[in-house]
């Protein structure tokens, strides 16, 4: 049930995405990075759509987290991106390169592989107050390390740091929905009388604010790398140093699932460089191409000839 909500919550977010952009890209450029954006995303069927999706996958990811663990859970969501591509080809038709092949070969194996040598196994843990604080204080600096140095360089730099610091911000948001899950679960109203309820709504602005700055700051590939390779990472930390999650390590396991694990960021890797990626990320890429003229195609079919029109009277 945890894979299925987490793959559930993955699918949710790709069709978001592509509701999204398809909502967006015939905004004017003007639009770009300024309120009105929001204004014409909001009169648009379509985008409403994809935020009722995605307002879909925060449910499941957060019956996830309450089921199982940060560490089985977060890397499932890598999968956003093969199911990106599967959508993207199927329905849209785009062709398929080698990078999204491999990428999606690579991510779904090594999504396998770390699930089964891992075998994450639930602790018994329950976060005090001062592993709280010690984790909170870990993530912010991380944060603040990150989005100072996102500050200056080039825009490839720029776009990776502001990436780093935003997946960072996502998997303290996930740690904090786990929590507030289980107080829901019990009695939902008793979420407010609970601080972590207030910094799941701020790690979670703060984290969509630095991804926004990641996508505007440099190329796609930059940010979008740094975004879906480290927050896995960072959610299995934090679930091992907070909730004493379980990974198995001892023997032969261990050095499996590091393999596991680098044949898995390797995939999200060539996904996130992949142009088809790029295309519906971010408008700057040269690959871009607009989704509209596709979706209206596939939803409108050409009408059929009509017979007759070059027959001869009688």
């Amino acid at each position: 049930m945890v894979y299925l909500l987490a793959m559930g919550a993955a699918l949710a977010n790709a069709l978001t995405s592509i509701l999204q952009r398809l909502g967006v890209e015939d905004a004017p450029a003007s639009h770009t990075m300024r309120l009105r954006l929001i204004v014409h995303a909001l009169r648009s069927r379509v985008w409403l759509a994809g935020f009722g999706l995605m307002l879909l996958s925060f449910v499941m990811q957060a019956t996830a987290l309450h089921l199982g663990r940060l560490s089985e859970v977060q890397p499932i969501l890598i999968l956003e991106l093969l199911f990106l591509v599967v959508i993207l080809g199927v329905w849209f038709q785009y062709s398929l390169g080698w990078k999204e092949w491999v990428g999606a070969t690579a991510a779904a194996l090594g999504l396998a592989g770390f699930l089964i040598f891992a075998d994450p196994g639930r602790g018994n843990g329950i976060p005090t107050a001062a592993d709280w604080l010690e984790v909170g204080v870990a993530c912010a600096a991380a944060v603040a390390c990150a989005t100072l140095l996102a500050l200056r360089g080039p825009r490839w730099w720029r776009a990776a740091c502001f990436g780093f610091a935003g997946a960072v911000a996502f998997a303290f948001a996930a740690a904090c929905t786990k929590e507030v899950s289980g107080f829901a679960a019990h009695d939902w109203t008793s979420i407010f009388w609970h601080w972590q309820t207030y910094a799941l709504a701020g790690s979670g602005a703060l984290a969509v604010f630095l991804a926004q700055n990641a996508y505007h700051a440099g190329p796609i590939a930059a940010s979008q790398s740094a975004l879906v390779l480290v927050d896995p990472l960072a959610s299995i930390l934090i679930g091992i140093a907070l909730f004493d999650d379980n990974l198995r390590t001892n023997g032969a396991w261990g050095p499996l699932e590091a393999l596991s694990l680098l044949v898995l960021f390797g995939g999200g890797l060539v996904l996130s460089n992949s142009p088809l990626i790029a295309g519906i990320r971010g408008s700057e890429s040269p690959d871009a191409d607009r989704l509209r003229p596709r979706f209206r195609h596939r939803i409108t079919p050409a009408p059929e000839p009509v017979s007759g029109l070059h027959s001869g009277g009688a």
